[in-house]
């Protein structure tokens, strides 16, 4: 009797076999990091201060005073992050796919670029100014994006979380998590906004205000991925979008009256 080779491909994913796949990945991703957000904005709404007067620390020292170990930690920390984007590239080479197929990849780096610059600069200045109101308005944390030491790795560290986040985010709430929506039948509005609500909850940490502004993002960055089939010039915005974010407040924090 013949035997299935160990190598041979897998069967086509199901509907069901999609659901599963989805709820693996995303357990030990963003969805998990959506529970510990909900977790810490129950905190925040039960704490003392209202919710202008406590912190949101994106990016900050993981041991003071020990520069090395910090640096260390820095790195180790985004290597785990971006970790399940190998996982996603697994299951889709499984399945007779690869990053290629959701556009995560350097074949049009002219384009990626320029249509990431130009989305990065609508979203960015559009983000910062609802931030500051939302803010005012007391429904959001105050976002602190880089609280690292004034070392010479600051920067580097800040522009790695910055990618690490674009590279995260993109190609699994966006290109993956809508492609699978897509093959389980879904139709296009309906997965966008499954992918947008999963988008803002993880950001639920910050306030309500974070959370309304990342669905926002979710419902504009995931239709372009619908209409463009590539994760990449969303990959390049976000990257553009957090690095400015995390440089320019390092920078900027304690100089200007207008940042909080």
């Amino acid at each position: 009797m013949q035997t299935q080779s160990p190598l041979a491909p897998p069967h086509l994913l199901t509907p069901r076999l999609i659901r599963a796949e989805i709820f693996v990945v995303l357990s030990v991703s963003l969805g998990a990091s959506a529970l510990v957000a909900f977790v810490r904005l129950i905190g925040a709404l039960t704490a003392p201060r209202e919710l202008k007067g406590q912190q949101a620390v994106l990016v900050g020292s993981m041991a003071p005073g020990r520069p090395w170990l910090d640096l260390t930690l820095q790195l180790v920390q985004i290597a785990v992050a971006v970790a399940p984007v190998g996982l996603v590239a697994y299951l889709m080479v499984r399945s007779n796919e690869s990053l290629r197929t959701i556009g995560a990849d350097f074949r049009r780096p002219g384009g990626d670029l320029l249509r990431g610059a130009a989305l990065a600069a609508a979203i960015g200045g559009s983000g910062l100014a609802f931030y500051l109101a939302v803010w005012a308005a007391g429904v959001n944390l105050t976002v602190v994006p880089g609280a690292l030491p004034e070392v010479w790795w600051q920067v580097p560290v800040l522009l790695l979380a910055a990618a690490q986040n674009g590279v995260l985010e993109e190609v699994v709430v966006a290109g993956y998590l809508l492609h699978r929506l897509g093959q389980a039948g879904w139709t296009p509005w309906k997965a966008v906004v499954v992918s947008s609500l999963l988008r803002g909850s993880y950001h639920l940490y910050q306030g309500f205000g974070g959370f309304v502004g990342n669905v926002v993002m979710g419902l504009v960055f995931g239709r372009l991925y619908q209409r463009w089939g590539r994760a990449m010039p969303l990959i390049v915005a976000h990257t553009l979008i957090d690095a400015v974010a995390f440089v320019g407040y390092a920078f900027l924090r304690g100089k200007v009256s207008w940042l909080p």
